[in-house]
């Protein structure tokens, strides 16, 4: 029950995130949370220590899109420096090896370098998303892909069935800030 109930509240988070709707935050808040849980009984460290940080991450999204929430509510879509991406990717695969390294070796993780470097890359997503930029989608397609392999490994399938659910939504996401960011861009007082 508590899966399913995660599984919905990651649902219609994602699905708000992709609308650019500020009430996706709260919304992935508490999924966040209920995610902690059922990965730490999973034994999927790397991915409960990831919904913590994607907590804080939620948090600073929710204010700083708040700060540039349009009359309508929707979100205006910032480019990503060729520079920026750059660096973020390699302190993310920087990052994901050495939390891997610290799985393999101090816990008993079940997947612990696979689990690392999706976790990894993933708060480069997330990061991303909480900047405004549609690359963002870009990670969660390539990482939603192989978290749904490593979740049926787990026997975790409602998630698994999640994360292919969740790829549709990383590609609708992509398509709709990819189309705003097209959009002209109304000076803002």
């Amino acid at each position: 029950m508590l899966e399913w109930t995660a599984a919905l509240c990651s649902i219609l988070g994602v699905w708000l995130m992709a609308r650019r709707r500020l009430v996706a935050w709260p919304v992935g808040l508490l999924s966040v949370t209920l995610y902690g849980l059922v990965f730490a009984e999973a034994k999927l460290y790397s991915d409960t220590l990831l919904q913590v940080a994607f907590g804080g991450f939620l948090v600073y999204g929710w204010l700083n899109w708040r700060q540039h929430a349009a009359d309508e509510g929707s979100i205006r879509i910032v480019p990503l420096a060729r520079g920026k991406l750059l660096r973020d990717l390699a302190i993310g695969l920087c990052g994901g090896v050495a939390l891997g390294a610290a799985m393999h070796t101090f816990t008993d993780a079940a997947l612990p370098w696979l689990d690392a470097m999706l976790t990894a890359l993933s708060l480069v997503g997330q990061w991303w998303q909480a900047r405004r930029h549609v690359a963002c989608w870009w990670v969660w397609i390539a990482v939603d892909v192989v978290y749904v392999g490593a979740y049926l490994f787990k026997s975790l399938h409602v998630t698994a069935a999640l994360y292919v659910f969740f790829l549709g939504l990383a590609v609708f996401g992509l398509r709709a800030w990819s189309a705003a960011a097209r959009e002209p861009q109304v000076a803002t007082q």
